[in-house]
């Protein structure tokens, strides 16, 4: 059996430029890990079994986008070889941490190993773009500027603070917030110097704010503390500090049933480390 780790993403700021014509969105953001995983097992399974042994409850197994990376790979070099695959989860599902692409882009970047496939990153990139935008950031492994539906990319390196991640208690759908008539789709363009200036923010926060209290209250007890802001389309909610010391304390004076973690940003992926 072979360990991988799965990791967080937070988008630093999210802009909307634009609606395309098969119903995507032209965006700009920029992506930084974040040390906090989940982590993957793979074991061999006879001829070509995939089968995830840890389900998820509410996904179907073939649904999983573990499952459906496990079986893209296997077509794409045509492997005669399965896996037995179980999933240790941390991040929140619907929370805007990426978890669901990046299990995908880890079991992608591990089968390939596994399996000896020899497909290279870029490779892999463009079979886990079919899975979902976030995918290929997962796979090249490097903090981000994204342009596109989230698939351009150009590597950055802002700095590496400590984060507070905060767990709203509800689940958000990415389809419903792009779909909504309330979302700004007419930013104007921003370069990566203006946004490592400060500018900046993420456009779905308004929305989600109007239709999930709970998140409209974990961004303004955060304030008290930083400058918070919303990750994807939610629900979790983060602020940067200087120290690790910093961030337990705001941690520590967390609400009664309020969820959260401390973690650290990283521009290469833990997957990588």
């Amino acid at each position: 059996m072979s360990s991988w780790l799965s990791p967080a993403k937070i988008n630093l700021f999210l802009h909307i430029t634009g609606q395309r014509e098969d119903g995507y969105h032209n965006l700009q953001t920029a992506f930084q890990f974040l040390d906090y995983c989940d982590i993957l097992s793979f074991e061999h399974a006879p001829e070509n079994e995939i089968q995830l042994l840890t389900p998820i409850e509410g996904v179907e197994h073939d649904d999983n986008l573990i499952v459906r990376a496990a079986k893209l790979l296997q077509q794409c070099v045509k492997a005669e070889k399965g896996a037995l695959i179980s999933l240790d989860k941390k991040l929140p599902m619907g929370g805007g941490l990426g978890g669901g692409s990046s299990n995908a882009a880890t079991t992608l970047v591990a089968l390939n190993q596994i399996w000896n496939c020899g497909l290279s990153k870029n490779e892999l990139a463009e079979l886990g773009l079919s899975l979902g935008a976030d995918v290929p950031i997962f796979i090249h492994g490097y903090a981000a500027w994204a342009e596109g539906v989230g698939e351009e990319l150009t590597a950055i390196y802002p700095d590496e603070p400590w984060y507070v991640v905060l767990v709203p208690d509800c689940h958000i759908s990415t389809a419903e917030i792009f779909s909504s008539s309330e979302l700004t789709r007419d930013c104007k363009s921003m370069t990566i110097a203006g946004f490592l200036s400060g500018e900046g923010r993420n456009v779905c926060e308004d929305v989600v704010i109007k239709h999930y209290p709970a998140v409209a209250e974990a961004l303004d007890w955060l304030a008290r503390y930083a400058n918070p802001r919303m990750t994807g389309t939610g629900a979790c909610v983060f602020a940067d500090f200087n120290s690790q010391e910093d961030a337990q304390r705001v941690i520590d004076s967390l609400p009664d049933g309020w969820q959260g973690f401390i973690t650290q940003g990283c521009n290469k992926s833990p997957l990588y480390k």
